[in-house]
C-alpha cells in the first residue's frame, strides 16, 4: 500500500479504500452477525451506508467543527457514524457505552455536542433523562429502528437520517464526494474523554495527523494486509481499538469482523477464524483459567502430558526467541507436543491466528510465555489516550514478554530524572478540551508526562513499572510499586481481582475478589460444605487455602512487597459502582474509601 504515506486525513482515507476495494468488488469491508450467522458488507456498501447518513447529517444542520456525540456498541453503523461526521469535516465525540446519565450530561455539555446517536432505547433514555440541560443539543439518532412518534420532533432513527439523505443526493450527488476533502490534517478529529481515576472526564482532542502519523508509523513496525480478517470486541470508544483494531487494518483493506461480546468471543472465534485480534491481559487470563480448570478435570496421565508438552514448547520458543540453535532432540519432542496439546490449544483462536495485539495494561510474563508456547503469539504494545496512543510495541520477530516493546517510528520517549516516561511526536494530542490546567499540568517544554514510571533495558524494550501516582510509601519507608505485584497474583485461578493496600500503613494488605468457580470447584473437591458462593469467602479451609497460593506467588517478593494479611470480598468490583473507571482501571481512592472499615481491621 505505497500510497498509504500520501493520507492525512481519515475521510481522504475513507475515500481512497472505499474507491480502491469497491466498485463491485466482493472483498468486505466489514463482518455482523445477522439472524445466527456472519454476514459480509462490501466497500461499497460501506460507502453508501456512511455517503446517506452525512447527507442526512447535512440536512440536520451538521456543519464543518460542529462536535456530534456517539453512545453504541460495536457494530457497523458505528463505522458509519464515525466515517459520516468526519466526512463533513465534523468532530466525534464517542462516549462508552457504560456512561451513567451523569457523565453522558457532563461530556455532552462539555463537549457541546450539537448531536448524539445512541444505538438502542436503553442510551436514549440516559440522554433523554438529561436533555434540558443540555444547551447545545438539536437531535438525538437512535441506529435501532424505533417508533419515533412516541418521542420529540428531534428524535429520528438512523434510517430516517438516510432517508433526509437520499432526498438530498439527489438535490446534490457530488456533495460528500467533495466534503471528504474538507478536513485538514491539523484539524481536530475527534473528542475523547478519558475517566482517569480521579475527578472529571477529561476531553482529549486529537486531531487528523495525530491518528494518521500513528497508523502510519504502526505499519512500520506491524505488517497486515488485505489478506487479513481481525475480530473486534474492545470498544471502539476507547482509542486503542478504534486505531489498532479499526483506522490500522482499515488503512490496509483488512476484513473487520464484530464480536457479539465478551461472553460470546470464544464462538465468534471459531466462526470468523480471524488472523489478528487486539484485546486486552483480561481476556488472556480468562482464557488461561478456563484451559487450566478444564485440565485440572482431566485423568493424572492426561495433565502429564499438558504439562509436559507446555514446558517442552516453552523452552523451544525461548531458544528460538534467543536466536540460539534448537538441539534434534528438542525439535522431535516439539513435534510429538504439538501432535498431543499444542495444535488443539492453537484451534481455540480458529486456526489461522497471526498474532494476538494486547494493550490497556501490563500482560503478565507468564502469560505471555504460556500462550506462546501454546503457539498463540500476543505482542504487547503501550500507550495513552493523549498520545493517539501507541508510542511502544512488540514486533512479530523482536518481542520480550514483560515489556510493551520498543518505540515506534516517529515517537520519541526518554526518562525523567524521577522515573516518569516522556513522549513527543506528532500523535502527541493539542491538549484537553477546555482544561488549561490539566494540560499544562501534562505538557512541559513540548514533552507529554505519561505519569508512568519506567527504564529502557540494554536491549532497547521499554519496562513499565507503574503508574507515578499509584507509587506508595509504608511506614518503614519503602517505596512499592503495586500494579507489577497485583498483576503476578492475578496469574492464580483463583483470584478475579486483586487491589493492593499499604501506603503510609506498616506492611502490606489486599482486598482480593476470589473467581467464585474456581472456589466452588475446590470446595466440591474437597468436600467443603457451603450454601451460595458468597458464603465461600468466609469458610476458614478457603482463607487457608488461599494463604498457601498467596505463599507460592510472592515467595521471589522483598519482604516489604509481601502481603502479610488479605480480606475476601463476595462481590467483584464494577464500572457501575465507581470502583473502576470504564477501561477497567482500579480507582484505588474510591475503593480504600468504601471498604475502609475491612481495611483498617487488617492492621488491627
Amino acid at each position: 500500500m505505497g500510497a498509504l504515506a500520501n493520507f492525512k486525513t481519515i475521510p481522504e482515507l475513507f475515500k481512497y479504500m472505499t474507491l480502491e476495494y469497491g466498485k463491485g468488488k466482493t472483498k468486505p469491508a466489514l463482518m455482523e452477525k445477522r439472524s445466527g450467522k456472519y454476514e459480509n458488507i462490501s466497500y461499497d456498501e460501506l460507502f453508501e451506508q456512511t455517503e446517506l447518513f452525512a447527507l442526512g447529517l447535512a440536512t440536520l444542520g451538521v456543519k464543518k467543527d460542529d462536535k456530534v456525540a456517539m453512545i453504541s456498541e460495536n457494530r457497523p453503523e458505528w463505522v458509519y457514524t464515525d466515517m459520516a461526521i468526519l466526512g463533513l469535516g465534523a468532530i466525534d465525540v464517542p462516549l462508552y457505552p457504560i456512561s451513567t446519565a451523569d457523565t453522558v450530561q457532563f461530556i455532552l455539555d462539555n463537549s457541546e455536542s450539537v448531536g448524539v446517536v445512541v444505538s438502542n432505547k436503553f442510551h436514549l433514555n440516559k440522554v433523554l433523562k438529561v436533555k434540558k440541560h443540555l444547551r447545545k443539543l438539536k437531535f438525538i439518532i437512535v441506529m435501532n429502528d424505533i417508533d419515533t412518534d412516541e418521542y420529540e420532533d428531534d428524535v429520528y432513527t438512523f434510517k430516517q437520517v438516510q432517508e433526509k439523505g437520499r432526498a438530498f443526493k439527489n438535490e446534490e450527488p457530488d456533495y460528500f464526494i467533495h466534503a471528504l476533502d474538507r478536513a485538514n490534517e491539523e484539524d481536530l478529529c475527534t473528542l475523547i474523554y478519558t475517566s482517569g481515576t480521579t475527578g472529571e472526564p477529561k476531553g482529549v482532542m486529537l486531531t487528523h495527523k495525530n491518528l494518521m502519523s500513528n497508523v502510519h508509523s504502526v505499519h512500520q513496525v506491524i505488517h497486515v494486509d488485505e489478506t487479513d480478517v481481525f475480530l473486534s470486541f474492545l470498544p471502539l470508544c476507547h482509542v486503542f481499538e478504534r486505531m489498532a483494531g479499526y483506522y490500522f487494518p482499515f488503512s490496509a483493506g483488512t476484513t473487520i469482523a464484530y464480536a457479539e461480546g465478551i461472553e460470546k468471543i470464544a464462538s465468534n472465534l471459531l466462526e470468523v477464524k480471524p488472523t489478528v485480534m487486539t484485546a486486552v491481559p483480561r481476556l488472556f487470563e480468562r482464557m488461561y483459567a478456563k484451559i487450566i480448570r478444564k485440565m485440572e478435570k482431566e485423568p493424572p496421565k492426561k495433565r502429564k502430558i499438558f504439562d509436559w508438552s507446555i514446558n517442552v514448547s516453552k523452552e523451544w520458543h525461548r531458544l528460538k526467541r534467543e536466536g540460539r540453535s534448537i538441539p534434534i532432540s528438542l525439535n522431535l519432542k516439539y513435534k510429538t507436543a504439538k501432535k498431543l496439546v499444542l495444535d488443539k490449544l492453537y484451534a481455540i483462536t480458529g486456526g489461522r491466528l497471526r498474532f494476538f495485539v494486547s494493550g490497556g495494561a501490563a500482560l503478565p510474563r507468564d502469560l505471555g510465555e504460556f500462550f506462546e508456547a501454546a503457539g498463540i503469539l500476543i505482542i504487547e504494545g503501550y500507550g495513552l489516550t493523549e498520545t493517539s496512543p501507541v508510542l511502544t510495541c512488540n514486533r512479530e520477530n523482536d518481542y520480550k514478554f514483560g515489556s510493551p516493546g520498543k518505540v515506534i517510528p516517529g515517537v520519541e520517549l526518554k526518562i525523567a530524572s524521577d522515573g516518569e516516561i516522556l513522549a513527543a511526536g506528532p500523535n502527541i494530542m493539542q491538549g484537553y478540551y477546555k482544561n488549561k490546567k490539566e494540560t499544562e499540568a501534562v505538557m512541559k517544554d513540548g514533552w507529554f508526562h505519561t505519569g508512568d514510571i519506567g527504564v529502557f533495558d540494554a536491549e532497547g524494550f521499554l519496562i513499565i513499572t507503574d503508574r507515578k501516582k499509584n507509587l506508595f510509601k509504608t511506614t518503614g519507608g519503602k517505596y512499592v510499586a503495586p500494579t507489577p505485584i497485583e498483576n503476578m497474583f492475578l496469574a492464580s485461578k483463583y483470584i478475579e481481582q486483586f487491589v493492593l493496600i499499604g501506603d503510609r500503613r506498616m506492611y502490606i494488605t489486599a482486598l482480593i475478589v476470589p473467581d467464585f468457580e474456581a472456589l466452588k470447584e475446590y470446595a466440591d473437591a474437597h468436600r467443603i460444605p457451603y450454601k451460595d458462593p458468597k458464603e465461600l469467602v468466609k469458610l476458614k479451609q478457603i482463607e487457608e487455602m488461599l494463604n498457601k497460593e498467596l505463599a507460592q506467588f510472592q515467595k521471589n517478593l522483598a519482604n516489604f512487597e509481601r502481603v502479610r494479611k488479605f480480606t475476601l470480598l463476595d462481590k467483584p468490583f464494577s464500572v457501575e459502582d465507581g470502583e473502576l473507571t470504564p477501561k477497567l482501571s482500579v480507582r484505588r481512592k474510591v475503593i480504600e474509601e468504601r471498604y475502609r472499615d475491612l481495611i483498617d481491621e487488617m492492621y488491627k
